[in-house]
């Protein structure tokens, strides 16, 4: 995890999965590994020259409050839903992995660095070293990437960066280390990928990040201008005797005209290279798009109600009383 963590990033790494990580229970963009503080002490103990064995995960049950339920047995170790690799009792769970994704992609990355870790542990074995101190070396080697706080907070991003791990924060600064030199030696001495596949995958990857931003953005035009353009100027019409009654009406609507303008003009622009083209959208559409949504949602409070031309957070969040 601590040696291929671009790799690990890359196999998350798409246009909807941007949205999530850091927020909604998932887990930050840096690729970190959460044992438990527990575990982490044992693995501390491993390095100073204890025992490899020791380590028993300890279970206690959790009292649902509720007579016709019994006790559910659970584990003492705080899950931790801000870790992208966190320790559950009996296995570490991949929490940074899309709900759109096919699975099949981030498994093989799971694999791959399990078997090059394994690969480099043989490898001291076999060079002569005792179990116990290859392990030892292992650990010592990429500690660092254990992190047992709050993967949320400011403090997390300036203490890995002092700890040398990468932020990778959006699809395209991800996507742009996939063909690494380092990654296609992971993927050669694996067996899974020859360096031209490797190269292949990135440039697929890349594509369908393009392509998922072009509908969103195409998508979010059409819906400005077929629909909340001609609600704001129906609503706008009807204050045309009360003019002092429509308050900010016209600045909120102006504005979304003004920075859809601006969203069309940033679009037309775009490099027709994949990789500078993804990196532009991440950089100077998506910010725009943002701006976009931010004017509209204002908006939707300001139009009389039944004017808005789609399903209002309203509707979508409080439909099931009607």
């Amino acid at each position: 995890l601590c040696q291929h963590n671009e790799v690990v990033r890359c196999c998350v790494a798409t246009a909807g999965n941007d949205h999530r990580l850091g927020a909604q229970e998932a887990p930050p963009a840096i690729i970190s590994l959460y044992p438990g503080t527990r575990f982490e002490a044992h693995v501390d103990a491993i390095i100073q020259g204890g025992p490899l064995l020791g380590y028993k995960a300890e279970k206690s049950t959790a009292d649902p409050k509720a007579s016709a339920a019994m006790p559910a047995v659970c584990g003492v170790e705080d899950r931790n839903r801000t870790a992208p690799f966190p320790f559950c009792g009996n296995r570490f769970e991949f929490r940074a992995v899309g709900s759109s994704q096919n699975c099949s992609f981030p498994i093989a990355v799971c694999n791959t660095i399990m078997a090059s870790g394994m690969a480099c542990l043989s490898g001291l074995i076999e060079g002569g070293m005792s179990h116990r101190d290859a392990v030892a070396k292992m650990f010592k080697e990429n500690r660092h990437v254990i992190f047992t706080g709050n993967g949320y907070s400011s403090e997390w991003p300036v203490e890995a960066k002092k700890r040398g791990l990468p932020n990778l924060h959006t699809t395209p600064l991800a996507l742009a280390t996939f063909n690494s030199e380092k990654a296609k030696k992971l993927f050669k001495d694996m067996g899974i990928f020859t360096a031209e596949e490797v190269d292949a995958k990135k440039e697929v990857m890349f594509e369908n990040y393009c392509v998922t931003l072009a509908v969103e953005v195409t998508t979010l035009i059409d819906m400005i201008e077929t629909g909340i353009l001609p609600a704001c100027a129906k609503d706008m019409a009807k204050y045309k005797d009360a003019p002092k009654l429509a308050g900010e009406r016209s600045e909120v609507y102006t504005g979304i005209k003004t920075e859809s303008d601006k969203l069309k003009a940033l679009w037309d622009k775009k490099p027709h290279d994949l990789e500078k083209e993804a990196m532009y959208i991440a950089d100077q559409v998506k910010p725009q798009m943002l701006a976009i949504r931010k004017l509209v949602d204002k908006a939707e409070g300001l139009l009389e109600a039944g004017l808005y031309p789609y399903p209002t957070y309203e509707e979508m969040v409080y439909s099931y009383h009607s």
